[in-house]
């Protein structure tokens, strides 16, 4: 490329959603920015959605990924989906969903004939895209099958804490009920492999909860410790993985318990989201492992209520540029290096 920056694709998202304004408001930031970014949408949605907010964003509609690199300073790049979005903000619309897809389409493609770095993709209405039949939970599932082997890692990466759940969208009672050995060796395996090549982790620390009160204490609180969660510790540190648990999951999140790992591999969604969004719920980013191409997201949904309204932060998106930014150097880095072995 012609630019030592990194190059990124934001999605769309959902149009009634705040996606497209947070992306304005992160180019409004561009100066103290590390990558180059532009997004896939209709450029007259957001040319109506800059003057909705009140702010001065120049739009520039390009023909291929490169010519953001030379735009950018002065202009919000666009590479135009082939819908034209008239939806309010704020509202949903099912025949949005065609778009939306195209656009996350589009983003791994551009990924995978490496004309960008990496993806961010803004926050989906799933209920909007079920209605239209999208068969997948959500964006990881999806991305796994669309540019992966169909066995993503969610990771949620903050400053503070970074945090991988085993299982990921499933109602709480059919979670637990699902947990594998197998599944959280998969997890783990690929959360210590990217943390060394994606992060720069050399030696990689991973904690792992248990799923019960107190890790099951001692089997009176439950089984699943004993039976699965122990058993995937010790296959995970018998390959040479530093890897420990499972610990009590309402002690390992505070601070002296965090310096001792580089993430914790949690039995559930929320087991592992409350702790991370807590502590970094502005700038916590989404990120998928396991797949051919470096994603991220904002770790926030759609936000419908405040669409249109100038009132969405963009930290989080911010965050997740920059993070795909830095794996994708990361990326390169281990690429160059391993050429020259």
């Amino acid at each position: 490329m012609a630019s030592d920056k990194s190059l990124i694709a934001i999605t769309m998202g959902d149009p009634g959603g705040i996606g497209g304004e947070i992306s304005i408001k992160a180019w409004e930031m561009r100066r103290e920015l590390s990558p180059v970014f532009f997004l896939l949408d209709c450029p007259k949605r957001i040319e109506r959605l800059t003057e909705k907010i009140s702010m001065n964003c120049p739009i520039e509609v390009i023909s291929e990924p490169g010519q953001a690199i030379q735009v950018f300073a002065n202009s919000l790049p666009i590479l135009p989906l082939s819908y034209q979005i008239d939806t309010i903000p704020g509202t949903s619309n099912v025949s949005d969903a065609e778009a939306v897809i195209e656009s996350i389409n589009l983003a791994v493609k551009l990924a995978r004939s490496h004309k960008v770095d990496g993806i961010v993709t803004n926050p989906i209405q799933k209920e909007t895209l079920y209605q239209a039949g999208f068969s997948y939970p959500g964006h990881t599932e999806y991305l796994a099958k669309i540019a992966g082997t169909g066995r993503s890692v969610m990771m949620i990466s903050s400053q503070d804490l970074r945090v991988v759940p085993v299982t990921t969208h499933l109602p709480l009672g059919e979670a637990i009920e699902s947990l594998k050995i197998e599944d959280i060796v998969h997890s783990a395996r690929i959360t210590q492999q990217a943390l060394g090549d994606l992060f720069g982790i050399s030696r990689p620390r991973l904690a792992v909860s248990g799923v019960n009160p107190h890790a099951g204490e001692g089997g009176f609180l439950g089984l699943q410790e004993r039976q699965i969660i122990e058993p995937a510790v010790k296959i995970l540190q018998a390959e040479g993985i530093d890897i420990f648990g499972p610990l009590s999951a309402d002690s390992m999140f505070h601070e002296k318990a965090r310096n001792q790992y580089d993430a914790a591999i949690c039995m559930y969604h929320d087991q592992a989201l409350i702790p991370i969004k807590t502590l970094a719920f502005e700038t916590s980013v989404n990120v998928t492992l396991g797949i051919s191409i470096i994603r991220t997201s904002p770790d926030h949904g759609t936000a419908m209520d405040i669409a249109g309204k100038g009132e969405a932060r963009a930290d989080s998106l911010i965050a997740a540029i920059e993070l795909a930014g830095k794996m994708a150097s990361k990326k390169q880095k281990k690429f160059l290096n391993e050429q020259v072995r």
